[in-house]
């Protein structure tokens, strides 16, 4: 199992942030997560293994002027 957002999720062995993703029906767009104390950008979601027991924070892209 991993965390997120204080939510339990079912974690599988060779889970990628993008696989997490999309489990999850994530609708926004996620600049950055952060997977325990490591930041992970867009560009690196979808080779970046979620280790088990993970504590996931998800960013979202913010605009503003």
């Amino acid at each position: 199992m991993i965390t997120v957002a204080e939510k339990k999720i079912a974690w599988h062995e060779g889970m990628t942030v993008s696989d997490l993703l999309e489990n999850i029906g994530a609708s926004h767009p996620y600049a950055v997560v952060r997977i325990n104390e490591t930041y992970v950008s867009r560009p690196n979601f979808d080779q970046t293994k979620i280790p088990d027991h993970a504590r996931i924070f998800l960013v979202p892209m913010v605009a503003g002027g």
